[in-house]
C-alpha cells in the first residue's frame, strides 16, 4: 500500500489585515501564528489552498 504523499507548510507572512478568505485557508491548513509549521496531505483540495494563499505560506514537499 502506498503513502499517502505529505507537505510541510510554514506561514511566513502574517494574517493580519489579509482578505477573510485567505485567512479561513491558512487556518484550515491548521496553521495558527507566523513561523508555524504543519504537515497537510498533498490531496487537490490542500494544493487549492495552498495556491490561494501561496504569498503567504512556503511548502516543503516531503
Amino acid at each position: 500500500m502506498a503513502d499517502k504523499k505529505m507537505m510541510k507548510v510554514t506561514l511566513v507572512r502574517s494574517l493580519h489585515k489579509r482578505l477573510k478568505s485567505h485567512q479561513a485557508c491558512v487556518r484550515g491548513l491548521g496553521l495558527r501564528r507566523m513561523h508555524h509549521v504543519v504537515e497537510v496531505e498533498d490531496t487537490p483540495a490542500t494544493r487549492g489552498m495552498l495556491n490561494k494563499v501561496s504569498y503567504m505560506v512556503k511548502v516543503v514537499e516531503a
